[in-house]
């Protein structure tokens, strides 16, 4: 990765500078022992994912926009292949989490249009996919209108001390609340400067495109070799690429897409692009891994729920019913503490 020959990770020097503080923590954050610590925080908010996920899909009549089953990782190499066995055991022994390790002529069959299996796959049994994302979140905020909330368009730039409470320009005037909950993802840091917040995060961005395969996938596939994955969606076959760290304003250099998409024709037909361009989006990633979900240190009536890294449409609903819990006093469904802002540094 230092060397970017691997296309997991891509980064620039100017990016690195600027980033140093936070990938110095996240570096220490990584050593074994903290390592665990974090995981085991980690793990209680993930494996709650897919039930808050479940109540909201049905409730909100989505069940078209998702499929069970799992996804894989293909290994192209026998060594790749152990070591991925071995390191799934361990995963299931210390997380409970289920897998099967595919042969590549098992892998064949359960997706027949690789043209390429290498040395098999292990196959995640348990996550969900949604075949459109946006549909889904769709689908969630027309339940919140039946539900009676309403759904503004504002200038989060304008938040503001109002009283005892906040207050924030919307397209329709001013809104004032008693409480308010900041879940900008990796714009939160700088909504929150003014206030006197200096949160450290780590922007990692990714690519991604659609592709009109013919013979799409079942489920989603990682390349481990290769850093990408492809997932079977409504628009298409998506290449989503591994983490760039770039200044948040800089223009788009796809490097790891084009890698991607020249090993992805090694696997399959990918037929034409969907979309002329790529696109981005970034993902906003704390020091230590963990999200902050819970009050702000120093301003009454003033929340966090931001840092998910690459899980935030994942455990969207999960962190929601955490927050709404802490917000309301009830005891939390996961211990609260390991995702508490006051961790983070004054």
């Amino acid at each position: 990765m230092a060397a970017r020959r691997s296309n997991d990770v891509h980064y620039t020097l100017d990016a690195l500078r600027a980033q140093a503080g936070p990938l110095l923590r996240y570096w220490w954050h990584s050593a074994p022992s903290r390592h665990r610590s974090i995981s085991s925080a980690y793990a209680s908010l993930i494996r709650r994912a897919t039930a808050e996920h479940g109540d909201l899909i049905g409730e909100a009549g989505a069940e078209a926009l998702v499929r069970s089953g799992g996804f894989r990782i293909l290994h192209r190499t026998q060594a790749a292949m152990e070591d991925a066995i071995r390191e799934a055991e361990r995963l299931k022994a210390s997380y409970d989490v289920p897998f099967a390790a595919l042969s590549a002529t098992e892998l064949r069959v359960a997706e027949p249009s690789l043209k390429v299996t290498g040395a098999g796959a292990i196959h995640w049994t348990e996550p969900m996919s949604a075949s459109d994302p946006g549909g889904l979140v769709e689908a969630y905020a027309s339940l919140f209108r039946r539900c009676g909330g309403e759904i503004r368009v504002a200038n989060a730039a304008t938040l503001r001390r109002a009283g005892n409470g906040w207050s924030v320009q919307t397209t329709d005037g001013a809104i004032k609340a008693e409480e308010i909950v900041v879940a900008l993802g990796p714009w939160s840091p700088d909504l929150l400067r003014p206030l006197g917040y200096r949160i450290p995060m780590i922007r990692k961005r990714g690519y991604h495109r659609h592709w009109s395969s013919p013979q799409p996938l079942r489920l989603p596939l990682l390349d481990g070799a290769n850093g990408y994955v492809l997932a079977p969606m409504a628009k298409g076959l998506r290449i989503t690429t591994g983490a760039e760290l770039t200044k948040f304003d800089a223009p788009a250099t796809p490097v790891q897409l084009r890698r991607a998409e020249e090993a992805a024709a090694e696997l399959l037909d990918l037929g034409a692009p969907v979309e002329a361009e790529p696109w981005f989006g970034t993902r906003p990633c704390m020091p230590d891994m963990l999200p902050a979900i819970g009050p702000a240190p120093r301003h009454k009536g003033l929340w966090f729920n931001f840092g998910h890294g690459h899980q935030g449409f994942t455990l969207g609903p999960a962190s929601g019913r955490l927050l709404a819990e802490l917000m309301s006093g009830e005891k939390p469904f996961v211990a609260a503490e390991p995702f508490s802002p006051r961790r983070l540094p004054a």
